[in-house]
């Protein structure tokens, strides 16, 4: 699997956007793109990326959430790649809706679906257990301290992230993670159960 983090627009606030490949870009394996941005900015970058001879440099789009930052420049990236638009609602270009636990292809790898109420109720997670990845999207799994509030949902789906086996994450906003994630995403889970958690 490669992952190419790709240039949003400096201009307007804007999230990682980030393009999924095959390790060898194979015919069988699926070009993806994780979340777009507010705009098509991200298009000349794909242009750039060597995308595989004979294939669509953008086959599907997840959405890790609707959020603007995220998800606003879905039309540009329709118009140009004509892709499948997996999401968790369905809003104006998504095709296909995403279910808690359904397995998606991400360039040459497996990603598990994690539904992650929280930062929004439409959010997810995608991890891949062979590579011990995770994209995050705005997901919070860097909470240092107790406080605030959080749903069982939310808790329950950390404990679920809790237990895999991570080494990277993909954030939606911030760097890759690639020291100390198990122990960053249960000092959160540990700080977020100290919490008011609401049902």
């Amino acid at each position: 699997m490669k992952v190419i983090s790709l240039r949003c627009n400096s201009k307007i606030y804007c999230c990682n956007s980030y393009l999924v490949l095959g390790s060898w870009n194979r015919l069988e394996d699926v070009n993806t793109l994780v979340d777009i941005g507010p705009d098509g900015y991200i298009i000349e970058e794909i242009g750039k990326s060597s995308t595989g001879v004979g294939k669509k440099p953008v086959e599907q789009v997840v959405l890790t959430h609707g959020h603007f930052d995220h998800a606003g420049g879905l039309k540009y990236i329709i118009e140009k790649y004509q892709p499948v638009v997996y999401a968790f609602t369905r809003t104006e270009g998504v095709s296909r809706i995403v279910s808690d636990g359904q397995v998606l292809r991400l360039g040459d790898r497996d990603f598990e679906v994690i539904h992650t109420p929280g930062h929004s109720n439409d959010s997810i997670c995608l991890y891949c257990a062979e590579d011990k990845t995770l994209f995050s999207g705005d997901t919070p799994l860097r909470i240092r301290t107790p406080g605030g509030s959080y749903s069982w949902e939310f808790v329950k789906s950390l404990e679920k992230i809790a237990g895999r086996a991570v080494e990277v994450i993909f954030s939606g906003h911030d760097g890759r993670i690639t020291e100390n994630t198990s122990e960053i995403i249960l000092e959160t889970l540990v700080n977020v159960k100290k919490s008011q958690i609401v049902s």
